[in-house]
């Protein structure tokens, strides 16, 4: 069973995401900060990671960018999620460490299961 990390620090939005994507046969693994990210990274092995970009005193292009540039977590797919920032800004700013995929909130189920299931089977 493929695994994926979400990452946000809304309740709400990860309780959605987790049923969203259990419903379609994945497995997973919600946090609530980031502060832990590469601890869970190593424990759970995620085959994808959601990850929204404010997560209170963390930004999350910065972990993304962290993700990226380790070796040892590079080949994870990285999926911004964001109501108030733009895919292009994101990504321009952080070119070396850009994530796979951008999805806006409110995100239509649709597209959230799209993205997820490009990214993994990539």
């Amino acid at each position: 069973m493929r695994r994926i990390l979400a990452v946000d620090d809304n309740r709400d939005i990860l309780e959605i995401i987790e049923l969203i994507l259990e419903d379609c046969g994945y497995e997973v693994e919600t946090l609530t900060n980031g502060h832990n990210l590469f601890e869970k990274i190593k424990e759970i092995n995620p085959d994808l990671i959601l990850l929204d970009i404010m997560l209170g005193d963390l930004d999350g292009r910065e972990l993304c960018e962290q993700v990226k540039n380790l070796p040892e977590t590079s080949n994870i797919p990285v999926v911004l999620i964001s109501a108030s920032h733009n895919m292009a800004e994101s990504i321009a700013q952080h070119k070396k460490g850009a994530p796979n995929a951008f999805i806006a909130k409110p995100f239509d189920i649709d597209d959230l299961v799209d993205t997820v299931q490009s990214h993994i089977a990539a």
